[in-house]
């Protein structure tokens, strides 16, 4: 899995650039290919999506992007071109303050967004989409709870599960202190 790659623009199609990295040209599938500029270095946040049919690799310019990918993605009935299709047509704060105002009408506008996957995506992802701000160069986290059970997922425990304890948690603490509680609670 990749988590960025550096390099330099050298193929702008529609649907996808080329990034030459030290001799490799990474095919990357991007939202909008015109944002980038031919042979500029640009560090490009990617996912790897491996199906049994295409192993696909898609970029985002900014790293908020692609976590408001991951969770469009873990929506059931979104899948990665969806979710690309919402990044590509608006911005991070626009697609946020539509999911935590239930503006399903938005959603609807894109591609491959019906009415049922609109409103599945703000049943899921309402309240729950607090990212990384960055100030004087340092990411910080505007959300504990969020890196908690992201955590958690990522150690095989289901939503249901984390959602009983996560408000349980005092968030004044720190974050490795709060997933060790929290797996603490989730094995009694």
């Amino acid at each position: 899995m990749y988590g960025y790659i550096k390099g330099k623009i050298t193929k702008i199609s529609p649907k996808y650039i080329i990034c030459d990295n030290n001799g490799i040209g990474y095919l990357i599938i991007v939202g909008n290919p015109y944002n980038f500029k031919l042979n500029e270095e640009y560090t490009i946040y990617t996912y790897q999506s491996v199906r049994e049919d295409a192993i696909e690799l898609y970029g985002f310019m900014k790293e908020d992007e692609k976590e408001l990918f991951l969770k469009l993605i873990s929506v059931s009935g979104i899948g990665p071109k969806s979710a690309l299709s919402i990044l590509a047509a608006g911005t991070v704060k626009e697609i946020i303050n539509a999911i935590e105002s239930r503006n399903d009408a938005y959603l609807r506008k894109f591609p491959g967004v019906g009415q049922k996957s609109s409103q599945q995506i703000i049943l899921d992802l309402k309240g729950k989409l607090a990212f990384a701000e960055e100030e004087d160069g340092i990411i910080k986290s505007s959300s504990k709870l969020t890196d908690v059970e992201d955590a958690l997922i990522a150690l095989g425990y289901s939503k249901k599960e984390i959602t009983k304890i996560i408000s349980k948690l005092d968030s004044t603490k720190d974050v490795g202190v709060l997933v060790k509680e929290a797996l603490k609670q989730l094995v009694k």
